[in-house]
């Protein structure tokens, strides 16, 4: 364990010998998975020798079942007689099983693994599945023949490199179509990575790819670790579209769940070989009551060789740049993070504390970045856990970035619970501003969360049910007119101050209505809230193209003037004018969200002397403005009377004004 970290964050102190039990517990675990000659990239290749593989003579079948009593594989190859192909015990737990003939199994058959435990017969997919289907009559799930590690597909991203500033939209393939159907891979890649690549975000993050039974869960119940979706297409119709984003200069991360799992035995891990420890923890420790799913046991070296080879298979057979990890909350800790406020460090540092887990994410973060140092890491932490963004050479947990997820509920709370009038300036700015030290976040208002049934997005919040009437731009509204211009302002306040990154979840770049409800019994199995209404932003008719125009500009100015990279300054709040300035470098932020006053000659303090000139107005007729800043005029910074240095402008309300010193 560094010392350093002690400098980063003196708070730490009085829990040296804490970091030092996690440090310790790391170093201990990685010397008993890979000793002292090997790495965690040569140990985590699990994936090469379970599961099913062709051979010089035929195929071959192992799989990790130390509970089973015997084993067999069967499938449509045999006319699943269960008992034509037993498997042999070899070794540690392990069955296997050579097929002599190339022409004995092929590409697409249907296969099961047949475990016999106590004298009960017990179907399974074999744990290293990499394609698993429905079958269309009996609905049953079942794994394919495939060739996902071995198809030969021909890469053309040897030079590609992931981006150093993620400008995030997070994304999910089968609602990313307007048609009420489960949109495919290949429709993606040649219907939404274009429009991508013309907003100007440079990352995508893909959910619910591995593969889930139950559509509704959002790809966060997981049952086939190292199986692509095979509701979007092939495993191949997937690396085409990683290979097209690579070629557009979009970097992609998959959203990796590995803090839970479905607890279906049939066509999950749960009871795989007929006893409930193989993957998971017994009993209580191993259930999560609010989630209904089973929970790893990282101090199991096979799970471990499980977890680790599953990011090694999607980075060298998928090419995926790095991963978002869901839940990483709920594996910190024994209770979950279930009820906790995490207001002191105490609470990091006790026995609810998982250090097994923690073991297991820095291990993750070794082993990501040994493959590709240029990777992104991306943790969903809502605790605030320190040193999670610290290299674990450090004594951190070695993630690159945290997810800011208070910045969604702060923005929820503002929007509901107080009058425009009473927004708190300095509340905000600290809100926006306080993060652990020097680590990275990404900052976001919203994502897949605030958008599900139940709850609301940012512009529903604000306009509600004048959705559906006033978003004709013949039609006057003042509720639509407060939402736009507060929509762009949230944003822009957000994207320029929260993070070293920027999330956006599809489609609330240009305010998509309503909510995402996917198909269920409840709604008559409707796909109509499973969609995403391009059509709404394209259409030059609606208030629509307003907010999608903005969002393009934003992130233009952001990475242009490289913004992410830059520490912001508060130069003046003013909480009675709802004011609030600040400055990146050569740039000035002027934020009025004062309900209704404008502001004549308001001063902004800058840093340097010379004239500025706007680069960007919230307040521009294109986004939906009133065209009430002048963007022609230079504004000439001097020392004032009072020995203050900046200029004066006019500051409209609920305006947004970006300004730049010129050479």
């Amino acid at each position: 364990m560094g010392l350093n970290i002690f400098k980063i964050d003196p708070y730490l102190l009085p829990f040296k010998a804490d970091l030092q039990l996690r440090t310790d517990a790391y170093l201990s675990k990685r010397t008993e998975l890979v000793g002292n000659d090997s790495t965690l990239s040569d140990f985590a290749n699990g994936y090469n020798y379970f599961g099913i593989h062709p051979t010089r003579t035929g195929w071959v079948y192992r799989e990790w079942a130390p509970g089973a009593d015997a084993m067999f594989f069967t499938g449509d190859f045999c006319d699943w007689d269960v008992n034509a192909y037993p498997m042999t015990r070899i070794e540690n737990g392990v069955f296997e099983i050579k097929i002599k003939g190339k022409k004995t199994l092929k590409i697409g058959q249907k296969i099961q693994a047949i475990v016999y435990k106590n004298g009960e017969m017990l179907r399974r997919i074999p744990s290293y599945a990499t394609r698993v289907v429905q079958d269309s009559v009996t609905y049953a799930f079942c794994a394919e023949i495939d060739n996902a590690i071995y198809d030969g597909f021909e890469w053309s991203d040897d030079t590609f490199t992931p981006t150093k500033t993620p400008l995030i939209y997070e994304c999910h393939i089968g609602m990313a179509q307007e048609d009420g159907k489960v949109s495919t891979y290949s429709e993606f890649t040649q219907n939404i990575l274009p429009r991508i690549k013309k907003l100007g975000y440079n990352t995508i993050q893909i959910m619910a790819i591995m593969e889930h039974p139950y559509y509704g869960s959002f790809g966060y119940q997981v049952s086939n670790f190292y199986a692509p979706s095979s509701r979007y297409g092939t495993a191949a119709d997937l690396k085409k579209l990683i290979n097209t984003a690579h070629k557009m200069g979009i970097t992609v991360l998959l959203d990796v769940v590995h803090s839970h799992a479905v607890k279906n035995a049939g066509d999950g891990l749960n009871y795989f070989d007929g006893t409930e420890y193989q993957y998971f923890h017994e009993g209580a420790k191993g259930y999560h009551s609010a989630w209904d799913t089973k929970l790893f046991n990282y101090g199991k070296n096979e799970v471990l060789h499980f977890l680790l080879s599953n990011l090694k298979y999607w980075m060298e057979v998928f090419h995926f740049d790095g991963f978002r990890f869901d839940g990483v909350t709920s594996m910190l800790y024994h209770d979950h993070g279930l009820g906790s406020a995490f207001t002191d460090y105490s609470m990091y540092f006790s026995l609810n504390t998982d250090i097994e887990a923690i073991t297991y994410l820095t291990l993750a973060n070794e082993l990501i970045h040994s493959i590709n140092p240029n990777a992104i890491t991306i943790a969903e932490d809502m605790s605030g856990m320190p040193l999670m963004c610290i290299p674990y050479s450090d004594g951190g947990i070695g993630f690159d970035y945290r997810l800011s997820m208070g910045i969604p509920d702060l923005w929820i709370k503002f929007i509901k619970e107080y009058k425009d009038e009473d927004w708190d300036m300095f509340k905000l700015w600290f809100e926006l501003t306080s993060r652990r030290p020097k680590e990275k976040a990404i900052g976001y208002c919203e994502s897949h969360d605030q958008a599900l049934v139940g709850d609301k997005t940012i512009i529903f919040r604000l306009c509600d049910s004048d959705m559906y009437w006033n978003m004709s731009k013949d039609r006057q509204s003042l509720i639509i007119d407060r939402g736009i211009a507060l929509h762009k302002m949230i944003r822009l306040i957000t994207a320029s101050l929260v993070g070293e990154g920027y999330l956006n979840f599809m489609g609330n770049e240009f305010g998509h209505p309503e909510w995402i409800d996917f198909p269920r019994e409840g709604n008559g199995w409707s796909y109509h809230y499973c969609r995403r209404q391009w059509s709404l932003a394209d259409n030059d008719l609606l208030k629509y193209e307003y907010l999608l125009n903005f969002d393009k500009a934003m992130l233009k100015l952001l990475k242009g003037e490289r913004l992410l990279n830059k520490k912001a300054l508060s130069q003046w709040i003013d909480q009675g004018d709802k004011v609030l300035l600040y400055t990146k470098k050569k740039n000035v932020f002027a934020f009025n969200f004062h309900p209704e006053r404008s502001f004549e000659n308001y001063f902004v303090p800058v840093e340097e002397e010379g004239y500025y000139s706007v680069i960007l107005s919230s307040d521009d007729k294109n986004f939906g403005g009133f065209d009430r800043v002048d963007k022609e005029y230079r504004y000439k910074a001097e020392k004032t009377a009072d020995n203050r240095l900046g200029f004066f402008c006019y500051l409209p309300s609920r305006t947004a004004i970006v300004f730049k010193k010129q050479k």
